[in-house]
Parts: C-alpha cells; sequence; structure tokens
C-alpha cells in the first residue's frame, strides 16, 4: 500500500510504573504493570538482553 494515508493513534500520556531493574537494580520506570515472575530491565540493561 504505497502513498496510502498514515494512520496515528494518540492514546495520550502511558501510565508509568516504578521498577527496579533485574540485572542492575537500578530504579525505572516501565509502561506496563510488574509482575514477579518476569524479569523487568532498565533501558540499558534491556539492550543487552534484546533478542535480534
Amino acid at each position: 500500500m504505497e502513498g496510502g494515508p498514515r494512520r496515528s493513534f494518540d492514546r495520550g500520556p502511558r501510565e508509568m510504573h516504578d521498577a527496579t531493574c533485574s540485572d542492575c537494580g537500578a530504579k525505572t520506570q516501565v509502561p506496563f504493570k510488574p509482575s514477579a515472575d518476569r524479569p523487568v530491565y532498565c533501558r540499558d540493561c534491556f539492550q543487552k538482553h534484546r533478542k535480534f
């Protein structure tokens, strides 16, 4: 679909939740409610764990 209109969905500001990075222990904020059964990473550590 070349040349078609692009849709932009503006949901407003995201609700951010406080969390502690599972790797380095830094305080961070994430756009989802952290769960005890899954690790949460800060921005730097997330890049290290990201799968390509």
